[in-house]
């Protein structure tokens, strides 16, 4: 590989918990830190400054949903299922670490 190459690569994001898409956009979430996060934050199309919302509250269990700007206006229902979306992806979703994968054929 050449120097050159190495360094378009970026590492994971190792806040990076999951991806999800309604079909139309493709959302990413991220844990405000790698150990016990107190909230993570959802946002769209690879651009970190489009945040749709943001889940506080994860420690306490005092959950709380702010949403960004753009969001707002969003339906109740397609607010929920995003919601729904994004805790899945936050609690299941986390990419695993290259080389770590094992697979079981049998």
């Amino acid at each position: 590989m050449r120097q050159g190459e190495n360094a378009s690569r970026s590492a994971p994001d190792p806040l990076e918990r999951g991806r999800f898409s309604d079909g139309r956009r493709r959302f990413a979430v991220r844990a405000s830190s790698e150990n016990a996060p107190d909230s993570f934050q959802v946002y769209a199309d690879g651009n970190p400054a489009d945040i749709v919302v943001v889940i506080a509250g994860l420690t306490s269990w005092d959950l709380h949903a702010t949403w960004g700007e753009g969001w707002r206006s969003a339906s109740a229902e397609w607010k929920e299922w995003c919601q729904d979306q994004a805790f899945l992806a936050f609690y299941n979703g986390r990419p695993p670490v290259p080389g770590r994968t094992r697979v079981c054929n049998g």
